[in-house]
């Protein structure tokens, strides 16, 4: 818990960030092994809370679970309606970035400051429906921005471009902010988003549903390279 691991996250872009969602956590450690041997060096964890999305994930116990287990940087996404009731209990049990949703606080800058004055990285999230205007007066406080390509919280959605518009409009204009995606990212969508100026790339599907999860890291990592060649 520090944010030292800001740094780590820095030298890993680009890079693929596997989403712990769909492992299984009845052999959490082993999981872990197998990402690590694979070559991941950022850990995304999606936490959800039924309400501010309709499902619900897990929490502080299962961070404080991979912590024991794994050095890496933790990546928390908190998808829940209100980030600062819980960020430092997710601060205390691993997470080492916070990364809230605009839509769910009037705020943003000041939840951001008091997120980073509790020591780790902070990151603020948007739905592909938000406007990049809603970021604005809080850009100058966070490490992070999250353009989701489906709607937090809800499965089964294709792939929306306009997190494409926006990381591409964010990189214009904050060259150093670092960039995530989120949402849909396979083999087909990864090389435009590393295209449009994306860092750090949240991956679900297309790492747990193989079996060689080393093989479709490779893969993903493939398809960035070729991006912008």
């Amino acid at each position: 818990m520090s944010r030292d691991k800001l740094d780590l996250i820095r030298a890993a872009c680009p890079s693929v960030l596997p989403s712990l969602l769909l492992c299984d956590f009845g052999d959490l450690k082993g999981e872990l092994a197998r990402l690590e041997d694979a070559g991941t060096k950022v850990l995304h964890l999606d936490v959800m809370d039924g309400h501010f999305v309709p499902n619900m994930t897990y929490g502080m116990p299962i961070v404080e679970g991979i912590r024991k287990h794994s050095d890496l940087p933790m990546d928390v996404h908190l998808m829940i309606s209100d980030p600062l009731k819980y960020a430092q209990p997710m601060v205390d049990a691993g997470a080492d970035l916070l990364t809230f949703h605009v839509e769910a606080v009037d705020d943003a800058a000041t939840v951001a400051r008091e997120i980073r004055s509790m020591g780790v990285a902070v990151g603020v999230a948007l739905n592909p429906e938000t406007e990049l205007s809603r970021l604005d007066g809080c850009l100058d406080e966070v490490d992070l921005v999250l353009a989701m390509s489906v709607k937090a919280g809800f499965g089964g959605q294709k792939f929306n471009p306009v997190a494409l518009e926006k990381l591409a409009s964010l990189k214009q204009l904050h060259p150093d902010l670092l960039l995530e995606i989120d949402g849909g990212i396979n083999l087909e969508t990864i090389a435009l988003a590393r295209a449009a100026g994306c860092d750090l790339f949240v991956v679900g599907s297309a790492i747990f549903k193989h079996d060689d999860y080393a093989a479709a890291i490779a893969a993903l990592d493939d398809e960035i390279a070729g991006a912008l060649s």
